[in-house]
């Protein structure tokens, strides 16, 4: 069962929620850290993160590129525009699936929650479409086995 809560506000808008048996700071980490990410950030079994550059600072750029390692691939572009370590990063982002979709503007917060970590990002996009589509790929089953991939890599065990 997934732990990951998706839900939609207004007509452009997505929240993602999820949390994690671990501190803010191990969890933002995981967030910004590209040999983390290409370990955990990877979506369905069966796919690699060739590629993962974050430059963790205002102004950084962002390149994901993923490969189911069957002739599949995608990838991710973006640039950091703030970080408050380790409570937020905000940051916007395109898909490239082949061609780049409108910009994603993300703000993910880390809150302490008990004894570990509420994850909350909040997804802003242009227009209802752009977010339909969105949705559409499945993206938060992607989400939750990476998710899933980063709490069993991690040894954090079951969330509170």
């Amino acid at each position: 069962m997934s732990k990951l809560t998706l839900e939609t506000e207004g007509d452009r808008i997505v929240v993602v929620k999820r949390r994690f048996a671990a501190p803010p700071e191990a969890v933002y980490r995981a967030h910004l850290d590209p040999e983390l990410l290409q370990q955990w950030c990877l979506g369905p079994d069966g796919w690699t993160m060739p590629v993962c550059i974050n430059e963790a600072r205002p102004g950084g750029k962002i390149r994901y590129e993923w490969s189911n390692g069957k002739g599949r691939a995608f990838h991710l572009t973006g640039e950091i525009i703030e970080l408050d370590p380790p409570h937020r990063i905000v940051h916007v982002e395109r898909m490239h699936m082949p061609d780049p979709t409108p910009d994603n503007h993300v703000v993910t917060t880390f809150t302490a929650d008990g004894a570990g970590t509420l994850v909350t990002m909040r997804m802003t996009l242009p227009d209802a479409a752009t977010r339909k589509a969105m949705l559409s790929t499945g993206m938060d089953r992607g989400m939750e086995a990476s998710y899933a991939r980063l709490e069993r890599l991690s040894g954090w065990g079951d969330a509170p």
